[in-house]
């Protein structure tokens, strides 16, 4: 039985019923779930104010659980940016705690680790994944049973038909990345992580293909793609294409990226605003190796 404490430290939880399924779901597989006070608080869109938030986010530090979990992504992490408490949740990180979320959480990780090189996890959120009806992903439930048994050792998958069989072989090198809107909101300020040499994975959703391209092109022009081993494309969902684009898709996007890369870019990573998603370590040395269109990242040697 794991310890998991559940914290709202973006936008308000809207979706009560899917909060409730997920505590009860993993209190269902034996966890203890310790629910923060203010989980539930509500403040214009945000869960709670900046002072409200930053209280839960020190409380998940203090907790001693073994996983503490957003509730759900949304926005307000980068306005609480200068005021986190980073050398509670270091402490917190070096004591066992896995702090795990995606989406806007991405700006509490990428600072984390910018701050303190503290490990943390990209992964599920409560409602959205646990919360679901039905079952939950049995790819995402695997991987993060793996993390609280800590048996996890990698992930892999398989590229798409239509991508490039390159042999890719990249070894310990930082992995980072996130949402590619966070991400890119951060450049510039002292919580954007300087990575030389690293596996860089991106994400988003609701975002249409030319605005992933300027943000992409923005990481561009900075320097910093180009500054990595290998880039890894995740799941980008949750747009409409017009009949304006007149064929601007988000195939354009990969090609046009691929054109300018001298870096392997490997697509189909099962990561993202989708249920279908691995668990990933931002900021741990990890290797990468593809073979045809096996693909595999392993972090077995944390």
């Amino acid at each position: 039985m794991s310890h998991i404490y559940i914290f709202s430290p973006s936008s308000a939880v809207r979706d009560k019923a899917a909060f409730k399924r997920g505590v009860k779901r993993l209190e269902s597989q034996g966890h203890q779930v310790e629910i923060d006070p203010n989980a539930l608080s509500s403040d214009m869109r945000f869960a709670g104010s900046d002072a409200t938030r930053l209280s839960a986010i020190a409380r998940a530090a203090a907790s001693g659980a073994d996983v503490a979990m957003i509730s759900r992504g949304g926005y307000g992490l980068t306005r609480l940016l200068p005021q986190l408490p980073y050398k509670a949740i270091q402490k917190a990180i070096e004591r066992g705690t896995q702090f795990v979320g995606l989406s806007d959480f991405t700006a509490f990780q990428l600072a984390v680790y910018a701050k303190t090189q503290g490990v943390t996890w990209q992964g599920p959120a409560l409602g959205e994944d646990f919360g679901v009806e039905g079952q939950p992903d049995d790819i995402m439930q695997a991987c993060f049973d793996d993390l609280l048994l800590e048996q996890g050792e990698g992930t892999g998958w398989r590229l798409p038909i239509d991508s490039a069989n390159q042999a890719v072989k990249v070894k310990n090198a930082t992995l980072w990345g996130g949402n590619l809107a966070v991400l890119t909101s951060l450049i510039g300020t002292p919580y954007f992580p300087h990575v030389k040499g690293g596996i860089l994975f991106l994400e988003d959703v609701g975002e249409h293909p030319y605005k992933l391209e300027r943000m992409l092109t923005q990481l561009f022009n900075a320097g910093i793609l180009q500054q990595q081993k290998a880039i890894l494309w995740g799941q980008f969902t949750g747009f409409k294409l017009v009949p304006h684009d007149k064929g601007f898709k988000l195939k354009t996007v990969i090609e046009r990226l691929r054109s300018q890369l001298k870096i392997p870019l490997l697509t189909g990573l099962p990561f993202g605003h989708v249920q279908t998603k691995v668990l990933l370590p931002l900021g741990a040395k990890v290797d990468l190796v593809s073979e045809g269109r096996d693909v595999f990242l392993v972090w077995g040697h944390l």
